[in-house]
């Protein structure tokens, strides 16, 4: 199969992940970049190393017409350049990103991404990810009542702080058979979108509307695990 050509290093430096049994690229590639309006003020989201961190939701319309409403996460500081009021554009260049929310019994994998750099700017939507990591599960191979071929994969992408995002991603037609043959711990370049998809679940409490988001893969290449 074809290799990750893009990753740093060409020989793709590895580090271990012992929480997932899972090898990582030291410096794998995490890129996002966005562009679309603005749907919410900026709300607080969190501190964490004395910094504070706002939360807001950004709509980007497909060429189908469909809209993904993304949820973004900024630094305070960088959003003090500029005059916000809802509704504005907003180009977004930073990384995608997941959190492991304890919730009780359960955990929720919260998806989003962290803005670098956050700019008021016109022009067309934008919707671009690209990510270089290793699978961390099983793929999950099948296909619609339709007879689309779909295949879920997990991938974990590595941060130099060795600590790793675990971003859920989908692979359409040709590129779910090539998903299908793979495994646990071998590489993955996915280049696509992120997408948000509203599902309803059935919980103890009644039926629940939640949303999920997932990278829907334009291009994928792979490359075995060597051991």
């Amino acid at each position: 199969m074809a290799g990750c050509s893009v990753c740093p290093g060409g020989a793709w430096d590895v580090l271990s992940y012992e929480n997932y049994g899972v090898v990582l690229m030291e410096y794998p590639t995490n890129q996002a970049h966005l562009r679309g309006s603005l749907l919410e003020l900026p709300a607080f989201s969190h501190e964490s190393g004395g910094k504070r961190f706002f939360r807001f939701l950004l709509e980007v319309p497909r060429l189908s017409g469909a809209v993904d409403t993304l949820p973004v996460i900024v630094r305070e500081e960088l959003l003090e350049t500029l005059d916000l009021s809802g509704g504005e554009m907003l180009g977004i260049v930073g990384q995608l990103r997941s959190h492991n929310l304890r919730q009780e019994d359960s955990r929720k994998l919260l998806i989003f991404v962290f803005a670098q750099n956050i700019s008021a700017e016109d022009g067309p939507p934008v919707n671009d990810i690209t990510l270089c990591g290793s699978l961390c599960r099983e793929p999950n191979y099948r296909k619609t009542p339709l007879g689309r071929e779909i295949c879920d994969v997990m991938l974990a992408v590595a941060r130099p702080s060795r600590r790793a995002d675990y971003i859920p991603c989908i692979l359409w037609g040709s590129m779910a058979q090539l998903g299908a043959q793979c495994h646990t711990r071998d590489r993955f370049l996915i280049q696509g979108r992120l997408q948000s998809r509203v599902y309803t679940k059935l919980t103890p409490e009644g039926a629940q509307e939640r949303t999920a988001y997932e990278v829907s893969a334009l291009t994928a290449q792979a490359e075995e695990a060597a051991f």
